[in-house]
Formats: structure tokens, C-alpha cells, sequence
């Protein structure tokens, strides 16, 4: 039988999110998230991983869940993380309406890092990524600009994809010749180490203390 501190080890890292989380398109299965939760082992950190992205949703829709998916898998005295990242559904025009209007993204955002604070949990977020559409990558531009902010002033650590990611020809190629939103291999492949370079593997192996938002 395993001591108590046997099962709350290894370090438990949720992946919460969408379609680009759960790594659809990708024909290997792993998406980005396999090959940052690689990249741990090989810093000599292995961690338990859950992805759990899910395709469609939005910020709302994420920040509503994230305590029943969290909770049943962080045992008492865990050392756990999350990385959350949402955005681009938010910004999708739907029967001539944009899915959630930006203000409703900023506050699905502030809840999740005032919830996640208040229940000790440290929080990394990935902004959401460019899509082959010119007009909705300019939301997607806004609503990370706004995402950064909340974030600067929560002291949670943010990745911009969109600024980047917009800019690799191999990135917006790929997607273009998919659906138009997910990559193939190569592009979670370009996703990951756009996140490793960024410090998320730096982040995810060491010490992090979760800080009460700023006033």
C-alpha cells in the first residue's frame, strides 16, 4: 500500500482548455502538450499530466468547470499546476454574433484566477493562437492584449501566441491547409517549443508560490 505521500507525488499539471489543448489534427495523438510534459521528463521532473482540453469551448465555458475537473484528481497535499488556454472560440462569428463579446472573455479570465488563488492552485496561461481568418485574428490580437493585462496584474505568468505564431509562414501554411484553426504535426511541434522558449517548462519544474490578485 502506498504512503499518502507516495500518491500525492509526482507534481500533477492540468491542462485546461480547447480543441488546440487537446491537440486536435495532430496524427501522432499528443498535440503540444505531449511534448511539453516530454520535455519535463527530460529536465529530470516527471509529472502527472491531464489533458483536458475540450473542442469548442469557450472561456466561459472552461472557468465554469475547472474546479470538478481539478478537484477529483489533486489528492490532499498534491503539488499541482494549471495551465489553462482558451480565446479563439470566444472571438468565432456565429449567425452574425461574436460567440462572447470581450468583456465577458476578460471576466471569465479574472474568475478563473481569483477561484484558482483562492484554492492555492498556481496558474500558467497560454494565449490563444491565429486562425487562417484576417478579421478574426485582429479579436484574437485584442482579446490577448486584454488577457496579458488581467494577467500582469493577477502576477500570473502569460504566453502571447497570436503576436508570434501569426508571424511563421509555416504556422498560418499549415493551418490554412487543414481546417483553418488546427495544426498538423509539425505545427504543435512549432507550438511547443514557442511555449518551452517562453519558460513554460521552467515554470512547470520549479517552485511556484500562488500570489493573491493585485489591487
Amino acid at each position: 500500500m502506498p504512503s499518502l505521500d507516495a500518491e500525492a507525488a509526482p507534481r500533477r499539471v492540468l491542462f485546461l482548455g480547447d480543441s488546440l489543448m487537446a491537440g486536435v489534427g495532430d496524427p501522432t495523438g499528443g498535440g503540444w502538450v505531449a511534448r511539453v510534459v516530454a520535455e519535463c521528463f527530460a529536465r529530470g521532473l516527471p509529472v502527472t499530466a491531464y489533458n483536458l482540453g475540450v473542442r469548442r469551448e469557450t472561456s466561459v465555458q472552461v472557468t465554469a468547470r475547472w474546479r470538478a475537473e481539478a478537484l477529483p484528481r489533486v489528492p490532499p497535499g498534491a503539488d499541482a499546476r494549471i495551465v489553462v488556454s482558451f480565446g479563439a472560440n470566444d472571438t468565432t462569428a456565429e449567425r452574425g454574433a461574436i460567440r462572447v463579446p470581450a468583456e465577458r472573455s476578460r471576466l471569465a479570465l479574472e474568475q478563473l484566477l481569483d477561484e484558482t488563488a483562492t484554492s492555492g492552485f498556481a496558474v500558467y496561461v497560454v494565449g490563444p493562437a491565429p486562425v487562417d481568418d484576417e478579421e478574426q485574428n485582429h479579436r484574437i490580437e485584442a482579446l490577448s492584449a486584454t488577457f496579458a493585462e488581467v494577467c500582469h496584474r493577477h502576477a500570473v505568468p502569460f504566453a502571447p501566441l497570436v503576436e508570434q505564431l501569426s508571424t511563421l509562414e509555416a504556422w498560418m501554411s499549415e493551418i490554412a491547409d487543414t481546417d483553418g484553426a488546427h495544426p498538423g504535426a509539425s505545427g504543435y511541434q512549432t507550438l511547443a517549443a514557442t511555449l518551452i522558449d517562453h519558460g513554460l517548462c521552467d515554470w512547470l519544474t520549479s517552485p511556484v508560490e500562488t500570489q493573491p490578485p493585485a489591487s
